[in-house]
């Protein structure tokens, strides 16, 4: 495979942020191009054309290997737009993070597209200029600005999308409608059969425009010299099987024992290396849905290549659908917990690890979801303990989920109510485990799933291990308070405080009584409330004689 790539962006006026973001990235016979134009100029919308074009790349650089580049492109889109648009809703309490998007991706001898809104993807060939995306604009006169169908826009949107057999020759186009209203469509056919860059496109739209029309103006190229062998990622016929026994071989895979209950997850041993094999579940043999959520599951394993996180990782020539990970013979938090708590620095250290690994994850626009004792592993002994974190099966893109997945008793109280993942709701999690972990105890008690929970005050950690620093319990409680605006909104300040501890504030709840916030201050407004009741008796028994 041969393709030329020129990329080139101007903003309306120099020395301001363009609204257009773009990129192209390229490895084996694979080529991606993205292109997303913020709708307005505010802040919002930069960063939505942005994180398109980043989360989308960054997506389809780890995409499953069972899913077509059609159905990826269309996945991650729709994931990326509920998570512009539950940000939307959390932020700014209505739609600002909205942008078009276009994107297009070579394999081999195929070109795949999506597109939203009016960012344009066209392809010229043996002289001719042919328009692949859709133009999602109001159709009457004096209102085609006006956008019908846009990242972030809603709730759920349906991309349009579009494939075809690639030439050698061929030349595709993706650009903004700050190109595309002001070079016509045979001065661009033109253009493409000189075989010009991208700059020289977009200079021209700017040299067209006038002071009145002039906008933020993008151009991606890909010029096709020669088209590559079709790298089918689909092709595999993977099976799912029904029953799995101790002792069956699966592609080399001895399964030695089944773990946590299930008869989908087995410990296993080839060549005397051993690993864990997690199958997809029987109900995926029939359910689509429960295909897809593997799918995605092991989409999410797998590129979270982390020392926070056991290795996950699909072996070549499978012939069944699993996926291995590391085996770390190490015992659950929760095991650990069943004989003892643990002390105040491997509290601490837990407390920075599930930090450190949320971050990791909040780099690849997701959360983890289900952070509780049972999916941290404790490596190590009394005194110096390390940790991993386990199970993606239930992570999710930041803001995407607003259902009650995840373990009752670790959500935060607004995911009761239909509230999306975020930061916060993470943060409350590992709160909750921390308090577990130094306790014994939930602070919040025992939740079952379908139960919707009235949330009171947790007790202070100090009044049950008297040996918590001031500090840690401030963190603690902080973490797990009731209303998500006194929470710790970010990771970062999260991390901030547990390695600051000098700076920590004291934490209440708003309704905690003036005795327990500050026994001081209480007994010396009620020596100063004696004193004065005292004075006022003492004046009237004066003033009776």
């Amino acid at each position: 495979m041969k393709i030329l790539t020129t990329s080139h962006g101007m903003a309306r006026e120099e020395g301001t942020p363009s609204s257009d973001a773009f990129d192209v990235r390229a490895w084996d016979q694979t080529v991606i191009a993205v292109l997303s134009d913020g709708a307005g100029s505010g802040e919002p919308a930069r960063e939505a054309a942005k994180r398109a074009v980043s989360s989308l790349i960054e997506h389809y650089s780890a995409r499953p290997r069972s899913w077509s580049p059609q159905q990826a492109l269309n996945t991650f889109a729709r994931i990326l737009n509920r998570s512009l648009y539950q940000e939307s809703q959390v932020r700014y309490e209505r739609t600002e993070m909205v942008a078009t998007l276009a994107a297009v991706v070579i394999e081999g001898d195929t070109l795949h597209g999506i597109n939203l809104g009016d960012s344009s993807v066209c392809l010229w060939r043996n002289g001719d200029l042919h328009t692949l995306s859709t133009a999602h604009v109001e159709q009457e006169q004096g209102r085609t600005h006006i956008l019908t169908r846009a990242l972030g826009m809603n709730a759920e949107i349906e991309p349009a999308c579009f494939s075809l057999t690639l030439q050698d020759g061929d030349v595709a186009l993706l650009c903004s409608d700050g190109v595309s209203n002001h070079v016509s469509q045979p001065e661009l056919a033109t253009a493409l059969s000189r075989h010009s860059s991208a700059r020289s496109i977009v200079l021209t739209a700017r040299q067209q425009a006038k002071d009145e029309t002039l906008d933020d103006m993008s151009a991606l190229v890909l010029d096709v010299h020669q088209t590559g062998r079709l790298h089918a990622m689909n092709a595999r016929a993977l099976t799912i099987p029904a029953v799995l026994n101790k002792g069956e071989v699966i592609d080399g895979y001895e399964l030695v024992r089944s773990f946590h209950g299930t008869s989908r997850v087995w410990l296993a041993e080839k060549d005397g290396h051993r690993v864990v094999m997690k199958f997809a579940p029987v109900e995926a043999i029939d359910s689509p849905q429960h295909l897809e959520a593997f799918t995605h599951e092991i989409w999410n394993a797998t590129r979270a290549h982390s020392i926070h996180f056991v290795r996950s990782y699909e072996p070549p020539g499978q012939t069944m659908r699993y996926y291995l990970m590391e085996f770390v013979d190490a015992p659950g938090l929760s095991a650990v917990l069943r004989e003892r708590k643990l002390s105040v620095d491997s509290a601490i250290a837990l407390g920075k690890f599930l930090a450190d690994a949320a971050q990791v994850l909040l780099r690849l626009d997701l959360a983890h979801g289900d952070i509780k004792p049972e999916n941290i592993l404790c490596i190590g002994d009394y005194t110096r303990l390390t940790f991993k974190l386990v199970d993606l099966g239930s992570a999710a893109s930041i803001f995407s989920v607003s259902s009650r997945a995840g373990t009752a008793s670790y959500l935060a109280p607004e995911r009761f109510h239909s509230a999306p993942i975020s930061e916060r709701t993470e943060i409350f999690a590992m709160g909750v485990t921390l308090y577990q972990a130094l306790t014994g105890r939930l602070p919040y008690g025992e939740i079952e799933r379908f139960q919707t929970p009235v949330f009171h005050p947790a007790k202070r950690l100090s009044k049950i291990n008297p040996n918590i620093p001031s500090w840690l319990e401030a963190v603690i409680h902080r973490a797990i308070a009731i209303k998500p605006q006194r929470r710790y909104q970010h990771y970062s300040e999260l991390v901030h405080d547990i390695n600051h501890p000098e700076r920590v504030q004291p934490f209440y709840e708003e309704d905690t009584p003036l005795l327990e916030r500050n026994p001081l201050a209480f007994y010396k407004t009620g020596f100063f409330v004696l004193l004065l009741t005292t004075a006022w008796l003492l004046f009237k028994l004066l003033a009776q004689k």
